[in-house]
């Protein structure tokens, strides 16, 4: 009687590739450490690891410039080095000093269009003589596996983000048209697992109206509806496709921006203050860009404290 074939599934996820290239690697080359990384300007985020005694984890966060790898890939050093101390750029990296690397290879993980996504890396605190060009290679082809892998994950994020809106599409604020508290709470949770998964980034703006409680007090509550509409068709007007708004208390909104780094969310207030100031529409801003090792909903906490900050400073002034 023969034996049943295994199956050979299609893996599900970024996140499964990567765990199944980091323990065949592991177990066919040794090495102490495998991780799969993500680079962010000076951050470089371990987003899955396999570690033999370094005591690295998911989500720890490194500085790129005192890497291996930021001087592999910019030519200084080679992909593989089984004693990395005959090679100079490697003696003198910062990350040496922190922890012992006798052995190490590393290749780049990179976007379909050439940039850097991050490195498939290891180290190990004894030299390898036995490793060969051979195990390099195949190094090289589950990188190159790996790119077209997040590549692939990425794309299905932006579908599974168009899914998720249009879902809680009903969950809208009946004044506005926006969505409201719980729909946000929905795909902030969403897009914190996609922020994970890939190591990307995104943002947070919060706005306060500072106008609201006057109109509604002095002008009737027909005019505080009328500015919030306004706010409304201003905020989401002023914002990219991709970015969520949605109006989750009396007269304050939310923004999510998927991918917005630091610079890019700066950018982003500026232009949503002057649009807002063009409209006759005072309000207090405060934006936060997601830490590699914090989440979305620390974003917010950070993004409120500078609005409420901004919000008191003025009315000092008064």
């Amino acid at each position: 009687m023969s034996k049943p074939v295994p199956r050979v599934s299609p893996f599900r996820s970024f996140e499964e590739a990567a765990r199944a290239v980091l323990e065949l690697l592991h177990d066919r080359l040794g090495l102490s450490l495998w991780m799969v990384t993500r680079t962010a300007g000076e951050e470089w985020i371990v987003l899955d690891c396999v570690d033999g005694g370094y005591g690295v984890e998911p989500g720890t966060v490194f500085r790129w410039s005192d890497s291996f790898c930021s001087r592999m890939v910019e030519g200084l050093g080679p992909r593989m080095a089984p004693d990395s101390a005959q090679f100079p750029a490697y003696v003198e990296a910062p990350i040496g000093r922190q922890v012992s690397i006798g052995a190490y290879i590393g290749i780049p993980i990179e976007h379909p269009d050439g940039s850097l996504f991050g490195t498939l890396c290891a180290i190990d605190p004894a030299a390898q003589p036995q490793l060969l060009q051979a195990d390099l290679a195949l190094v090289e082809l589950l990188g190159r596996l790996l790119g077209t892998a997040a590549a692939t994950q990425a794309m299905v994020d932006d579908v599974e983000r168009r899914a998720e809106r249009a879902e809680v599409a009903a969950q809208t604020d009946a004044l506005t048209g926006l969505p409201n508290r719980r729909a946000w709470d929905e795909l902030l949770e969403f897009e914190e697992a996609r922020c994970r998964r890939l190591g990307s980034c995104a943002s947070v703006l919060v706005i306060d109206l500072d106008g609201l409680k006057c109109a509604n007090d002095t002008l009737g509550h027909v005019a505080g509806d009328a500015l919030l509409t306004s706010a409304a068709t201003t905020l989401r007007e002023t914002f990219r496709d991709d970015d969520l708004v949605a109006r989750v208390g009396g007269d304050e909104f939310f923004v999510l921006a998927p991918g917005a780094d630091e610079a890019t969310a700066l950018g982003l207030r500026d232009r949503a203050r002057e649009a807002l100031a063009e409209a006759g529409i005072e309000a207090s801003l405060g934006v936060a860009t997601r830490l590699a090792g914090g989440d979305l909903d620390e974003a917010c906490c950070r993004a409120d404290t500078q609005m409420y900050n901004e919000k008191r400073g003025r009315r000092a002034l008064v």
